[in-house]
């Protein structure tokens, strides 16, 4: 064990974190929270107890020798794919579980709180503070999955409830203009003492052929433009597994979008509205950026052409898909044990987004973060940059 150094987490500090979940579930019937309308998206009260497992899971029930598990059922209920650390409710049946209730799971968050903070005042080791500070990093990424599937959860149902939230999207209105990046050869990866995932280490150098970057992000006047120049009914355009996906679910606009008397609506978290113009296009596929970049005879940028431009442009909006795969890079090495199932068994059939969005937490946002889906996943926030 090392001893106690600039890793250390303040008891606030945690607290902090932890009562923000619970914020973001304010609004939130007991009746909304054990809904899972489709695979990928899991029951808000899952996400409050899965969060409150880990720091039981990987902390207390590790290195606190006087902790007495809540609950000897909740590892099995709330493990989320950690093979490491034993069997787990498959993904696509945690809508089934009305028990525990939602109660029951504010009082395993209370239990768990209270347990955690009286063994951080107790005073911690480096080693134990670095675990808690992925279990808080983890967290926060929950506190975003939780406004996708909350929107999710809503906004397919037909009385569109809104939730009590002040994210908001703002406009994408500026002179669009193309900044140029020169050829060269370019570090890519984290390389600061700061906080960061495994998957953004392993700096390494590429070359760029030059390139222009867009300074804004594509908003939904555009993507109207697309849609009424017959975009979704042109498979020139698309990917072959694109085509498929959008012919098989007749999907003919982004997540939420409705045509209601020949205009176009959408529902966002605080109500049904008309699309507003101005704000960037959000909800949309891979399939659809690639789709629409090729419409504009344009492209969308490398994770690296991204990472290199991020300083030129104004990010954080929406997630901003890549034409780039999720791999390893140079060098990457996974962390032993079950913290290491957290991103490197996911590099396989999947893409890359950069930046951060309106639902990310402020002090998340860095060049090199690398967020990755399937390229047919529409529910998180996800919007356009244009590359020529």
């Amino acid at each position: 064990m090392k001893t106690l150094t600039k890793n250390h987490i303040a008891k606030d500090q945690f607290l902090k974190v932890r009562h923000k979940t619970e914020a973001i579930c304010k609004s939130l019937k007991p009746e909304d929270t054990s809904i899972q309308p489709i695979e990928f998206v899991s029951p808000p009260k899952w996400h409050l107890a899965h969060t409150t497992w880990f720091f039981e899971q990987f902390v207390l029930t590790k290195y606190d020798v006087f902790y007495t598990v809540f609950h000897k059922d909740y590892a099995y209920y709330f493990n989320s794919y950690y093979e490491n650390v034993g069997e787990r409710v498959i993904r696509t049946n945690r809508g089934l579980m009305t028990r525990p209730t939602l109660n029951e799971i504010l009082e395993y968050r209370d239990y768990v709180n209270k347990q955690l903070s009286e063994f951080i005042s107790k005073g911690i080791t480096s080693d134990i503070a670095e675990v808690i500070k992925i279990g808080l990093q983890h967290e926060q990424q929950h506190q975003e999955l939780l406004y996708y599937d909350i929107k999710y959860i809503f906004g397919h149902q037909p009385s569109f409830p809104t939730l009590d939230t002040s994210i908001h999207l703002s406009s994408e209105t500026n002179k669009q203009e193309f900044l140029a990046v020169p050829e060269g050869v370019y570090q890519i990866g984290h390389s600061t003492d700061e906080f960061c995932w495994d998957n953004e280490l392993g700096c390494h150098k590429v070359y760029l052929q030059d390139f222009e970057i867009s300074s804004r992000l594509v908003n939904n006047a555009e993507y109207i433009e697309f849609i009424d120049a017959g975009g979704y009914q042109d498979f020139n355009l698309w990917h072959a597994e694109g085509w498929d996906f959008i012919q098989s679910n007749q999907i003919e606009a982004p997540m939420y979008w409705h045509k209601v008397d020949e205009r176009w609506m959408y529902y966002t978290l605080r109500g049904f509205k008309a699309v507003d113009n101005n704000l960037p296009v959000c909800h949309i596929s891979f399939y659809e950026a690639f789709a629409f970049a090729q419409w504009k005879g344009m492209r969308l940028p490398t994770e690296f052409e991204w990472e290199v431009a991020s300083e030129k442009v104004n990010y954080g909006q929406l997630w901003e898909w890549t034409n780039s795969a999720y791999l390893p890079y140079p060098n990457y090495k996974k962390v032993e044990g079950a913290l290491g199932e957290y991103n490197g068994k996911f590099m396989v059939n999947q893409m890359v987004l950069r930046g951060r969005s309106i639902a990310t937490t402020d002090n998340t946002k860095r060049p090199t973060y690398r967020n990755f889906f399937h390229a047919d996943m529409r529910w998180h926030f996800s919007g356009i940059r244009l590359v020529k």
